[in-house]
């Protein structure tokens, strides 16, 4: 399957009882598609893998399976040992960048390196500096993109710099770049992006699909028009901790039983909840 487009990366929603909502989970899955996403992704940190235990990961990797295979959807999957992936619904295995430790570049080529090796599906990269600490440059990019078996990357840089023009203007061929800094999304779509990894198109599925498709149609006025208006959305959905106002939306909006979150994240606030309310 085609790694481009709109992807969502799924939230985990919570009953009143605490447990993780599986109808909920599958009636968001379907809901998104049909607003038009291309894609899903389960476990990635929007869905927050890190206080789930094992056997609520496995049940909402079978819910995204099922409705990734209903749908004829690509699936992307985090947080998720090798054995898991080998299911014939999975795309590709979404891995971030080693966090914390900061490797170096080489390092980081390394891990993938091994990763890919290890990996029953293909992968995608998920570089994102601000959380792991380790930044990598177009060049070393290219040479992720080189490792035979990944196939794209997550880019979520922080915004538009050198490195991103670099890699942008001559992208690896057969190496899907998308976009997953939200408030950066137009931007990157303009220089050649093919598509973004948006927890802010849970609340704009349909805009932001269309968002995508006018850039690639090269239909800049609609395009501008659409980025001016979704950019401060994704800015009121950011305001705190992903996916803690996404999640309030949702909730205000009667899509998922419950706004809860659980630690070390808490619960939007209500002033937030309406400002991205009204954005949307």
């Amino acid at each position: 399957m085609t790694i481009e487009g709109l992807f969502i990366p799924l939230i985990t929603p919570f009953a009143t009882t605490g447990e993780v909502d599986l109808a909920a989970l599958e009636a968001l899955a379907h809901t998104v598609l049909d607003d038009g996403a291309d894609g899903l992704v389960a476990l990635g940190t929007t869905g927050e893998p890190g206080s789930l235990t094992e056997d609520e990961k496995r049940a909402v990797l079978d819910v995204a399976a099922r409705v990734a295979r209903e749908r004829r959807a690509p699936l992307l999957v985090g947080a998720t040992p090798p054995e898991a992936l080998a299911r014939p619904e999975i795309t590709a295995a979404l891995a971030v960048v080693p966090s914390f430790v900061r490797p170096g570049e080489d390092g980081v080529v390394a891990h993938f390196a091994r990763l890919a090796a290890d990996s029953p599906v293909p992968v995608v990269a998920y570089d994102i500096p601000y959380r792991t600490g380790q930044y990598l440059t177009a060049g070393a990019l290219r040479r992720v993109a080189a490792i035979p078996g990944v196939v794209g990357v997550k880019y979520a840089g922080g915004g538009v710099n050198a490195d991103t023009i670099d890699l942008l203007a001559d992208p690896p061929a057969g190496f899907a770049i998308l976009g997953g800094d939200d408030l950066f999304i137009s931007p990157l779509l303009a220089l050649g992006a093919h598509g973004g990894v948006l927890s802010s198109a849970h609340v704009a599925t349909a805009d932001f699909a269309e968002l995508i498709a006018a850039w690639r149609a090269g239909d800049a006025a609609t395009a501008r028009a659409l980025g001016h208006r979704l950019s401060p959305l994704s800015a009121a959905l950011f305001a705190e901790p992903n996916p803690t106002v996404v999640k309030g939306v949702l909730h205000a909006r009667g899509q998922i039983p419950t706004a809860d979150v659980r630690l070390p994240l808490l619960a939007a606030g209500e002033t937030s909840v309406k400002a991205a309310l009204q954005r949307a």
